[in-house]
């Protein structure tokens, strides 16, 4: 029961970061505004985390 609960863990930051760098590379993708923000939108964690690196002014 202590394995499952340590993989489930480690499954959920897993999660959270590749959601992460996803959100970054969608972010700078050549797709249309609409379509980039739907895909941002369906990801998983990204509303609860900050970006993973901040867009040059």
């Amino acid at each position: 029961m202590i394995l499952v609960a340590i993989v489930a863990e480690l499954l959920e930051e897993y999660t959270v970061l590749l959601a992460r760098v996803l959100e970054h590379l969608f972010h700078e993708a050549p797709f249309p505004r609409r379509i980039r923000f739907l895909i941002l939108r369906s990801l998983p964690f990204v509303s609860s985390t900050p970006p993973l690196l901040r867009a040059p002014a």
